[in-house]
């Protein structure tokens, strides 16, 4: 059996998840916007679901909106907030190391005339507060920092930066959804305007994803339909996955005390890990050494090619990635190493391994006997001719 160490990219849906889904998939058919009884059971459905995930991160039920994943939640806070602001002006502030479909979403603003401040980071991939106080102007509409990196781990100071834009009186978007796996964010804590989540990085079904929208924030809808969310996302909600979103976040956060043990579980399987790869010659650990998300490990590993490495290591049962499952497909550097100022010949030997809960200590000692005698045989293949083109 594969030892599966990609659980940035996805989790496997947990059995408890899927039975609270199937009476929704099977009996409960109806359309949430319908009147009639099976209508009404549907929306009883999403309704629980919005109550209960909006308890566990100290908002309204009123302030979520449920979407079709994490990419359409960021979509819809960067991109709505920032038009429906646009009355202020037309500038929003983010880093240069956040997740795709915001910095893709900020690409389309600026080609609308917005101007985009993508803010530096640290060797660690951390943003500082002091930059986006500096960053912001009478004409920012929007910050949007994300609060965990889904490529090296590295936590964010979300609580800092909210409370600068709280000061400044800017709205605060915060990408949540590698974070919200491991801790529920409180949004008044992080002082967050938006906050988005899905539920398949938290052992829940794909294609599903919540935003929360403070009460009175302004926003533009970003695609055009029916009256559904508030009138906030058209379409027809999909129930039973909404309902897999709240019982896959229920399940990791509605017991306190036994998320902090499995997160201290994980962590410390995690620094194993990271311990054991102190020994290859070449490689460096990425990401902030302590303020990391507690299953996530990420190196560079000079000589080889990241790509070539996950090939490898997939051949001899091992299941990793260079990176965002959202890019791996890409022939350039990360985006993130880079802006961490790692030299693009060594981002290109990137590889990101991500526990969970079904990982052991048996699991994390095979993989680095595995990547030793991967990563030997990958510099011995390689030609001096071809190492010395990196």
């Amino acid at each position: 059996m594969a030892i599966y160490l990609d659980h940035a990219a996805t989790t496997p849906l947990h059995p408890g998840v899927l039975d609270a889904m199937l009476p929704y998939l099977r009996e409960h058919h109806g359309n949430p916007s319908s009147i009639h009884a099976s209508g009404r059971r549907a929306r009883q459905g999403v309704d629980e679901a919005r109550e209960t995930i909006a308890a566990l991160i100290g908002a309204k039920p009123r302030e979520i909106v449920f979407t079709a994943g994490g990419t359409e939640a960021d979509n819809l806070a960067v991109k709505g907030i920032a038009w429906a602001g646009t009355a202020r002006g037309r500038h929003v502030v983010t880093s240069a190391v956040e997740h795709k479909a915001v910095l893709n979403a900020c690409a389309i603003l600026e080609r609308s005339g917005f101007e985009i401040t993508h803010l530096p980071v640290d060797r660690y991939g951390r943003v500082d507060p002091a930059d986006v106080a500096a960053a912001i102007t009478q004409r920012t509409t929007l910050v949007t920092v994300m609060a965990a990196n889904n490529e090296v781990g590295t936590l964010q100071p979300v609580a800092e930066i909210g409370a600068v834009c709280r000061e400044a009186r800017v709205p605060f978007h915060t990408d949540a959804i590698q974070h919200a796996a491991f801790e529920a964010p409180n949004v008044d804590d992080w002082q967050a305007t938006a906050l988005s989540m899905c539920a398949h990085k938290a052992y829940g079904p794909k294609g599903v994803g919540a935003l929360h929208v403070r009460q009175g924030t302004a926003m533009v809808p970003q695609q055009q339909g029916g009256s559904q969310e508030r009138q906030r996302r058209a379409g027809t909600e999909d129930v039973a996955s909404i309902v897999g979103l709240a019982a896959a976040m229920h399940r990791l956060h509605g017991d306190p005390a036994g998320r902090a043990h499995e997160n201290e579980r994980q962590a410390g399987l995690r620094d194993r890990l990271i311990a054991g790869m102190g020994g290859l010659p070449g490689t460096r650990l990425t990401g902030h050494p302590t303020e990391r998300l507690p299953n996530s490990a990420s190196f560079v590993i000079e000589g080889i090619e990241g790509g070539d490495l996950v090939a490898a290591l997939d051949l001899e049962g091992v299941e990793a990635s260079t990176g965002s499952a959202c890019t791996t497909g890409s022939v350039e550097p990360s985006h993130v190493l880079l802006a961490m100022g790692i030299p693009p010949d060594i981002a290109h030997g990137s590889l990101r391994l991500t526990l969970g809960e079904g990982t052991t200590a048996a699991d994390v000692d095979r993989t680095l006997e595995i990547l030793e005698a991967c990563v030997s045989r990958l510099r011995g293949a390689a030609t001096p001719a071809a190492v010395a083109s990196r």
